[in-house]
């Protein structure tokens, strides 16, 4: 079930802008409820993990946080200028 939620779903997926601060790019991706059932419970989660629920984003983007109040909604970050390393 969860694959075909993922497969229906995955459009459904909105990714923000990305911001920055002197160290970081940050982007947070929010997860429709159909997919978000699907988190684990462990917090957070692996780049494989993500993308196994259909988050879609270049190489590099850490889940660094949750927001427990608002669990579908992913923060991502990483360094700055990481693609031209």
């Amino acid at each position: 079930q969860k694959q075909k939620d993922v497969l229906d779903y995955e459009d459904k997926i909105t990714y923000s802008s990305k911001y920055f601060d002197d160290v970081y790019e940050y982007r947070h991706v929010i997860l429709p409820l159909e997919i978000a059932r699907w988190l684990p419970h462990h917090g957070l989660m692996t780049e494989e993990e993500c993308r196994a629920l259909g988050v879609s984003q270049s190489v590099g983007w850490q889940h660094y946080m949750v927001h427990a109040p608002e669990p579908h909604i992913l923060l991502f970050r990483r360094e700055r200028g990481f693609l031209e390393k």
